[in-house]
């Protein structure tokens, strides 16, 4: 009786969705090797995320465990106006951890055996019964699928689909986490709820997550902040994206070369139009970081052997709150379709068919949330349709939320 022999899959890209898929394949029966073109530790600067239900059961599957230490208890969400009044409130539990955290507990997962760092990729061919995966160094994997889970600049990406890129969404959002210490006692409670606070044509949002060390206790964790405000493409952005030396990035800019004359321009504005428990916690973030916001959807998930999965496929405004869960249920629908099956070409098309649709109603999502983001309108209709979705009560019952994906009109 001849053996079966093992499927194998390459994955580029080591961060969210690359664990994942990677994860859930082995568990499918699958070998797996991930490459990730970074040599250093991934991080996301410890920004914070919401851990929604659906990524907890995920992660549970995988054997993570999600009860203990694993993210801060919000029950409740506020609004606060110019002058720090509670305007709005609406009781709703929810979890917010950290990125980094979450990483951590999938890296931890993976065989490090399997993980290898300090690989470009650089092209794939499809051969007769396989994919050949070709990396700078001159390195050469065959596999049976070949997986991009390389981010929002994806390679794999442009060989499939060379003319798909991100396009900006007309805002961007400054970042921001410092520890709870640094928050002064008198608007402290603040620092329990998930708090927004809504300038014209802005919207910033706090919440806590866990202090170094993973520390969840009350005054050892850290307050987590992100503030969208418009940016024009043509004059602002650049600006933004110029750093102190005068070169010009690209699509983003690493934050310990934003120029300080940028810094300043956002913490003068702070001072402008946020609440006066916002301004407070500007004030006392040392490190402040820059994401322009951007919407990408490719035409489909798969083709030939080679599949997308994670920000590779779509990046989806963070206002659903859901990437690092779109990462993972990408890997685990990848999983599930490639499992037990000759038949590799079909599953790809079953996956892509199936998680295309989930990612085009997260990104249509998305930008409907964040339609109000903007300092003008072309008419009175945009201008009343944003009154209504950037409203405290609207904004507090759907910034964040995921019943949009199971509504059936």
């Amino acid at each position: 009786m001849t053996r079966r022999r093992q499927p194998r899959a390459v994955i580029v890209g080591g961060s969210m969705a690359g664990l994942s898929a990677g994860l859930f394949l082995r568990q499918a029966g699958w070998s797996v090797d991930i490459f990730e073109r970074t040599s250093e530790r991934l991080s996301a600067r410890g920004a914070g995320i919401l851990a929604h239900t659906e990524l907890r059961t995920l992660l549970t599957s995988l054997g993570i465990d999600t009860e203990v230490n694993f993210g801060v208890s919000i029950p409740t969400r506020v609004v606060l106006d110019a002058s720090d009044t509670v305007i709005a409130s609406r009781d709703m539990p929810q979890i917010a951890t950290g990125w980094t955290r979450v990483h951590t507990l999938l890296a931890d997962q993976f065989p490090e055996q399997h993980y290898h760092s300090g690989f470009d990729f650089q092209s794939c061919e499809t051969l007769p019964d396989g994919i050949s995966v070709r990396f700078a160094d001159g390195r050469q994997e065959m596999a049976d699928v070949l997986i991009g889970a390389d981010g929002f600049r994806s390679s794999v990406r442009r060989c499939l689909f060379p003319n798909v890129g991100p396009a900006y969404s007309g805002y961007v959002a400054w970042r921001g986490i410092l520890p709870e210490a640094l928050v002064d006692a008198a608007p402290f409670v603040r620092s329990s709820l998930f708090t927004f606070n809504l300038p014209p044509g802005e919207h910033m949002v706090g919440y806590p997550v866990a202090g170094a060390g993973e520390d969840f206790a009350v005054g050892r964790r850290s307050y987590n902040f992100v503030w969208y405000r418009p940016a024009d493409s043509l004059t602002e952005l650049p600006q933004l994206l110029t750093d102190a030396q005068g070169h010009r990035h690209e699509l983003s800019i690493p934050p310990n070369v934003i120029a300080p004359s940028v810094v300043s321009e956002m913490r003068d504005h702070a001072n402008k139009v946020l609440a006066p428990w916002f301004k407070h916690v500007v004030a006392r973030t040392p490190h402040p970081f820059l994401q322009p916001i951007y919407d990408l959807a490719v035409p489909e998930m798969a083709s030939g052997r080679v599949a997308l999965v994670g920000d590779a496929a779509f990046v989806v405004r963070p206002h659903v709150g859901a990437g690092v869960l779109k990462a993972a249920a990408d890997g685990q629908a990848l999983a599930a379709h490639l499992a037990g099956g000759d038949d590799v070409l079909a599953a790809l098309q079953r996956f892509s068919v199936e998680r295309h649709r989930v990612g085009t109603k997260m990104i249509e999502r998305a930008r409907h949330l964040g339609s109000y983001l903007r300092r003008s309108f072309d008419n009175d209709t945009q201008r009343g349709e944003a009154a209504r979705v950037g409203a405290p009560e609207a904004v507090l019952r759907e910034t964040a939320r995921l019943d949009f994906l199971y509504a059936t009109s």
